[in-house]
């Protein structure tokens, strides 16, 4: 290749990198958080804990208007943590591809009680508690239909997944043996356009379950519903919800049946307390029950990039058992920083 020729490739190349930079874009944002837990009913070991997290984001847009996302989460782990593309079309809305950042299909609204920290089961203390999940539990296809579509105030989540029970998978892959789970449907709707302050929800979730007259199959296909509102006035933010997993195994878990309280206040702009109350039980394939009744007090205080956050959490059956480790107290603090 002459001079010349080497010219001509090399300005195409760099053109061809201008288009592309044009295209899209990446950013990248993240945090580091610091903990100290203890429990006063088990054996504590080191209580300083430390997270990581990278989120990276990319974006661009296509000629008719459409534009994509790709989001990938990093959090302590040498493979990537959760992945998903979105694509929204002007019109139609979003259509998402989800491989375990969860919070898709039911999985959105499995526990929307006001907090000023984390869910009620989500601080150190080992609850045990199940809620609902539907699809959003496994690799799955969301659509969000347009806003143009719906009245105001209104969302709508459609999910499938062909194998709720697969496992995820790279590129040109499969996922694992899904243990005779076949294919699920989830429905959510959310409506915060019928008063101020008011914001009520409710999902449906359908499984195919292979049905089994042996112990270790199902009875019939694994259903789930979700409902529930939370209403704010002032810097009160009070909620209630009910769900129910309705697992249909002839052998462990037939179902498990929730209801949860939560109540939060803005103190101000900077500081926020909240106390969640979350009442669960599990009744068994053998027609017997156990209940699993946790709750959790909060503070959440922030100073521009950094928070402090502390959360005290009591919970009786602890993974649904009445052994005496079940019955379990203990509290956390977190600082995190975010950049």
């Amino acid at each position: 290749m002459n001079k010349l020729a080497k010219i001509g490739a090399s300005a195409l190349c760099g053109s061809l990198a201008a288009i592309s930079a044009q295209a899209g874009e990446m950013s990248v944002t993240g945090g580091a958080t610091a903990t100290f837990s203890k429990g006063d009913q088990t054996t504590n070991g080191n209580p300083i804990g430390m997270n990581s997290g990278l989120t990276f984001t990319g974006s661009g847009e296509l000629d008719n208007g459409t534009t994509f996302t790709l989001t990938i989460t990093h959090a302590d782990k040498a493979a990537y943590s959760s992945g998903n593309i979105v694509m929204t079309i002007p019109g139609l809305g979003s259509i998402g591809i989800d491989q375990g950042a969860g919070g898709t299909g039911l999985d959105r609204i499995d526990d929307k009680m006001p907090t000023a920290w984390e869910e009620t089961n989500g601080t150190s203390v080992g609850t045990g508690l199940q809620t609902v999940s539907g699809v959003g539990g496994a690799s799955n296809i969301e659509w969000t239909l347009d806003e143009g579509m719906l009245p105001d105030g209104a969302s709508v989540y459609l999910a499938h997944s062909p194998k709720a029970g697969g496992t995820s998978a790279n590129d040109k892959g499969t996922g694992g043996d899904s243990g005779g789970v076949g294919a699920g449907w989830d429905v959510v709707v959310e409506h915060s356009g019928l008063t101020d302050g008011l914001n009520i929800f409710g999902g449906y979730s359908t499984i195919d379950q292979e049905q089994d007259a042996m112990a270790t199959g199902y009875s019939g296909e694994r259903t789930a519903v979700a409902i529930g509102a939370t209403y704010a006035v002032g810097g009160f933010t009070l909620g209630y919800q009910y769900s129910k997993d309705n697992r249909q195994q002839n052998e462990g878990t037939n179902y498990y049946e929730n209801d949860a309280f939560g109540i939060s206040f803005n103190v101000n702009d900077d500081l926020s307390i909240s106390m969640g109350i979350h009442n669960s039980e599990r009744n068994h394939a053998n027609g017997t029950t156990t209940s699993n009744d946790a709750s959790s007090i909060q503070a959440a205080y922030s100073m521009g990039g950094a928070s402090l956050k502390i959360a005290r959490t009591s919970v009786d059956n602890a993974n649904y058992s009445t052994a005496v480790a079940s019955q379990k107290d203990g509290y956390t603090l977190a600082l995190t920083l975010a950049f």
